[in-house]
């Protein structure tokens, strides 16, 4: 194998291993998004989210767990029987990943809030950032 071969061998295990980075991180990030119940939804936040994350979208701007658990029940109580649920797949590099997402209804499959969010992750693999972004919103 010769040097360059090994080169792009190494980029594309790094690669790998970082795509799994952000694929767990989001994995975790839906988890509390999705998470019911004010314990579940604390220890979800805290397995996501470092502990001085902030998020912002054109709705929030909140930091903390407590913040950020905030406004996700408010998310569900303004939307109850919804689910988030990820579109499409993770994108990332360095320490930055972004993600498409769709707020669902379970009991019949519309999804009437779509957007995007990109999220900072620390060395913990921990979102510290998420700045959102809404694509479809509801008529008000």
């Amino acid at each position: 194998m010769t040097q360059q071969e090994q080169q792009e061998q190494q980029v594309t295990q790094r690669a790998g291993e970082a795509g799994a980075r952000y694929d767990v991180a989001v994995a975790r990030y839906f988890e509390a998004w999705n998470a019911s119940g004010e314990e579940a939804l604390g220890k979800a936040v805290a397995a996501a989210f470092g502990e001085d994350a902030t998020y912002t979208d054109p709705l929030a701007d909140v930091a903390g767990h407590e913040g950020l658990a905030t406004a996700i029940a408010g998310a569900h109580a303004q939307f109850p029987g919804f689910v988030f649920r990820q579109l499409g797949d993770v994108d990332g590099h360095h320490d930055t990943a972004r993600f498409g997402w769709e707020l669902v209804s379970v009991t019949d499959g519309s999804a009437p809030v779509a957007g995007f969010d990109v999220v900072r992750l620390g060395e913990d693999g921990r979102i510290l950032s998420v700045c959102g972004f809404l694509d479809r919103v509801p008529a008000v």
